[in-house]
């Protein structure tokens, strides 16, 4: 994965007001915390920080007034009606530190034939990575399953390096049978 570089700005007025201000100058405030070190309160430029955050578990290099701190997000808060970014929460890591991080799941293949649902009961599977090598998601194959099959999370193919933070027996994806009602021909009358 790949590092994004953004800029920060020390923040040294906090509260409603102060965010506020931070925000209509197109900055998000956030806090950057851990590895025992006092919080630092910065802004950051709201349009880089929205399009880094599309990945997820993002490593993002921050400049912090010359010193750099390499962070993944920990919490991110948007607008409930409009979307946009009001605050992030972010966590100082290392490199070569193994962080615990959910990674979203995909699916590829067809089910088989029957009308069957593919129920999700993980969206996003728990793993322990290297933090400069989370990987963006993990793939399972549904090519085939039928009703009543299901994916454990031990099924699950990790890259090398990666583990999981879930039991081993917790169920990835679930397949139903779907309920199918029989048509009726046209034009059949008695």
């Amino acid at each position: 994965m790949a590092e994004v570089k953004l800029n920060a700005a020390v923040r040294t007025e906090f509260g409603k007001g102060s965010a506020r201000r931070i925000r209509r100058a197109h900055q998000v405030p956030a806090v950057v915390y851990g590895h025992g070190a006092e919080p630092v309160h910065v802004s950051l430029p709201g349009h880089d920080l929205m399009m880094a955050l599309k990945t997820p578990n993002v490593l993002l290099s921050l400049d912090i007034e010359g010193r750099n701190e390499l962070v993944i997000p920990k919490q991110v808060q948007r607008d409930a009606l409009k979307g946009f970014l009001e605050h992030v929460d972010l966590l100082v890591v290392k490199r070569g530190e193994t962080v615990t991080v959910e990674v979203p799941v995909h699916t590829e293949g067809e089910l088989a034939p029957g009308g069957n649902l593919l129920e999700h009961t993980l969206t996003a599977l728990p793993v322990e990575a290297e933090a400069t090598h989370i990987p963006e998601a993990v793939t399972v194959s549904v090519a085939g399953l039928e009703a009543g099959a299901s994916v454990l999370a031990k099924d699950v193919v990790l890259p090398a390096g990666v583990a999981l933070a879930v039991d081993a027996d917790a169920v990835v994806l679930h397949v139903v049978a779907g309920d199918v009602a029989p048509v009726e021909a046209e034009g059949a009358e008695a």
